[in-house]
This record gives C-alpha cells, structure tokens and sequence, in this order.
C-alpha cells in the first residue's frame, strides 16, 4: 500500500504542481506583452488561459499533500525533521499561491480585459513572488529526493 500511495504522491505532484509552476511563470512576461502585441484579443486570451491553469491545477494540487500525508504516515516518518520542513515549505508556498499569486494574476487580467496598460512594477512583483513559490516547490522537491537523515542510502 504505500508504494501505491508514493506512486500516486509523485504522479499528483508532477501533474498538478507542474503546470502551476510553469504556467504562473509564464503570466508576467505575457502580461507585459499584451500592448505590444499584434492581435490584442490572443494575448488577453493567452493570460487568460495561463490563469485559469493556475486555478484549476491549484485546485487539483490539494491532492499533493493529501496524498504526501498519507504516505507519511504508512512509512511511519511523520516526526521526521525533512518531512516536518517539507510540509512547512508546502504550506508557505499555497499561503503565497492563494494570497498573492492567483489574485494579482486576477488584478492584472481585469486590466488587461478593460484594456488597460499592465503596470510594469506590478508584473515585476508577481514575477518575484512567483519565483519564490517555485523556489519552495523546487526546495521540497530536494527534501523529498534527498530526506536528509534517511537510512535508504541516498
């Protein structure tokens, strides 16, 4: 059973915290390009779609730690302090993908659909926010790997 449930872990966080992490990267630089572009309606229509992969994967992602928790506890190393750090990071980073990622991605498209000239500092900071999202995703992806302390070897 819990090789079952580190499969389906690993596949959830492929699956749903990938194209987060891609796609909310991708949101600045093409929010920045909208007034530029040729055929204004596609470029709305790309950052409309980048955002509303963020939610929905976002909403799918929930299974991540559902899954990583389930896991934790058939291995029995919930009280490990790898395991412990991780699920701080994990929190830390859907704290900053609810409260300030997806609704300045929200902010800017509602510009963007009125027309409006995204400001440059405002695609700036989400980019940084978003780079430190993905920076913890990347950090609990190492301590998964890596689990310092473990006996396994590695």
């Amino acid at each position: 059973m819990t090789k079952i449930l580190l499969i389906l872990h690993v596949l959830a966080a492929i699956v749903a915290v990938g194209p987060v992490t891609v796609a909310a990267s991708m949101f600045p630089p093409a929010a920045r390009r909208v007034p530029e572009a040729a055929d204004g309606a596609v470029a709305v229509g790309t950052v409309q779609l980048l955002h509303r992969i963020c939610r929905v994967y976002a909403a799918i992602g929930v299974s991540v730690p559902v899954l990583g928790l389930a896991t934790a506890l058939a291995m029995g190393v919930l009280g490990s302090g790898w395991l412990i750090t991780s699920i701080a990071l994990t929190a830390a980073a859907a704290g900053l993908l609810i409260a300030f990622v997806l609704p300045r991605q929200e902010e800017l498209l509602e510009q963007l659909t009125a027309q409006q000239t995204a400001e440059r500092s405002a695609t700036v900071q989400l980019a940084m926010v978003t780079g430190i999202f993905n920076l913890l995703w990347a950090t609990v992806t190492i301590l998964m790997i890596v689990r310092p302390g473990s006996t396994t070897g590695a």
